[in-house]
């Protein structure tokens, strides 16, 4: 379905997420009714560059829209969403988003009362400051739970944006947000992690992070063409027991919490190695043991 006209956006949030959408939804043709949040100078950041108003009270932004974007904080969803219900914010006909990959678009139930159709619609994106995740979200994925007629508003959305969507069931959000934790926020701690280690023999976390920076983005290359079970390399997918025995006496001297950590990607990754074929089961079983015993 092809929306013929675009519908106006209230963006009640103006953090990363709510300002990226807000301005590239207008650099799509949509137009803005204005931006609200809590801190009011957050909110005219945005809101000056798409010259619109600025507020602290979302009800004077949502009555006119055709889509209500609540970006705030998941914790404050359900809360935002009362307050603009009670305060007669949310009109018959109307659309209410919010972004959150781990709440379902029931949190967002109070709008019904006001005859409006909601769902979540959740950019599997990460998003280090606003100007970053403009250029990071277009061409995303996107995750869509909710009312059907509020989905369909969702993907001519997410059409305009270059992106890329899919259905899950509120049932499913959890799992989906805790996969896409461990592909992107475990990332960074276990880049995090990789470059302290560096720091043990002399590199600063800058330089660390330089040397490192290729290896990963090799791992990155590998994986896309390939496939995450195909691009494994290293000890484990060569039963290279002896430089594993060497890894974990090194990180025993480190600290309990970096050496279990690496004993537990060491298990998960025997079952990879096995899984392609790189390992006998009998070496799994002896590299099994070694990760245990440490």
């Amino acid at each position: 379905m092809i929306a013929l006209t675009k519908p106006s956006i209230a963006v009640v949030g103006a953090g990363k997420v709510g300002s990226a959408i807000a301005l590239l939804l207008n650099r799509q043709g949509y137009q803005l009714t204005g931006v609200a949040d809590m801190n009011l100078p957050s909110a005219k950041r945005v809101a000056e560059k798409l010259k619109v108003i600025a507020t602290t009270k979302p009800e004077e932004i949502t009555a006119s829209a055709g889509v209500v974007f609540i970006t705030t904080p998941d914790r404050a969803i359900a809360q935002v969403a009362r307050e603009i219900n009670e305060r007669g914010g949310f009109k018959s006909g109307q659309v209410v988003f919010h972004t959150s990959g781990s709440q379902p678009a029931e949190v967002l139930g109070v709008a019904r009362k006001a005859m409006v159709q909601i769902a979540s619609l959740h950019p599997l994106q990460s998003f280090a400051n606003v100007d970053m995740a403009m250029e990071n979200l277009l061409g995303s994925y996107f995750a869509l739970e909710g009312d059907p007629d509020a989905l369909r508003v969702a993907e001519d959305i997410v059409r305009d944006l270059g992106g890329k969507c899919f259905s899950i069931d509120a049932q499913d959000k959890p799992l989906y947000h805790a996969a896409a934790c461990i592909a992107s926020n475990y990332l960074v701690s276990l880049m995090h992690l990789a470059t302290g280690l560096y720091g043990r023999f002399g590199l600063s976390r800058p330089e660390a992070f330089k040397a490192l920076l290729p290896l990963v983005q090799g791992t990155i290359k590998n994986i896309s063409q390939v496939g995450p079970a195909r691009a494994l390399t290293g000890p484990v997918a060569r039963g290279d027991d002896v430089t594993l025995e060497g890894h974990l006496a090194a990180l025993k001297e480190i600290g309990a919490l970096e050496l279990e950590l690496y004993q537990k990607l060491g298990l998960y990754t025997i079952k990879l190695a096995l899984e392609n074929g790189d390992i006998t089961s009998d070496q799994g079983d002896q590299l099994k043991e070694i990760f245990e015993g440490a």
